[in-house]
């Protein structure tokens, strides 16, 4: 008995790992895979659903993105931009960003966590955050 328990806690516990990976390996940053599948009816793209958070005094430099990103702010806190004035990232804003073009570029200020859901319609195989950049925006 206690052994078919623990394997099935282990199951689980695998399970959750692959489910919600996290990837961007950059400090400050966290990207957690929720869901990624071949896009039916165009072949070489994919959708890819995810959790961002990105901690305060973290940048998230300037990116783009091989297809298109939208999604919303599940919980918002104060970003800067270099040379500009703090501004709110509110909760509840929605994302969106075509193929190709930069954005980003900001640093949390807040004193929270920035937690963002995103979607990615993008070409199957190539870097999810692409093209990144110090350039001002």
């Amino acid at each position: 008995m206690y052994s078919r328990l623990a394997l099935s806690v282990l199951a689980v516990c695998i399970f959750a790992t692959l489910i919600a990976r996290p990837v961007l390996a950059q400090e400050g940053v966290k990207r957690t895979i929720l869901n990624q599948a071949d896009l039916s009816g165009a072949p070489g793209m994919e959708v890819i659903s995810s959790i961002l958070e990105v901690q305060p005094g973290t940048t998230v430099p300037r990116h783009f993105h091989n297809g298109i990103e939208c999604g919303r702010v599940l919980e918002g806190t104060m970003v800067q931009y270099p040379g500009k004035e703090p501004q709110m990232m509110a909760t509840g804003a929605a994302i969106f960003n075509l193929r190709g073009a930069f954005h980003s570029g900001y640093t949390v200020v807040g004193d929270k966590p920035l937690k963002l859901y995103t979607v990615h319609v993008v070409d199957k195989g190539k870097p999810l955050f692409d093209g990144v950049t110090t350039k001002p925006e």
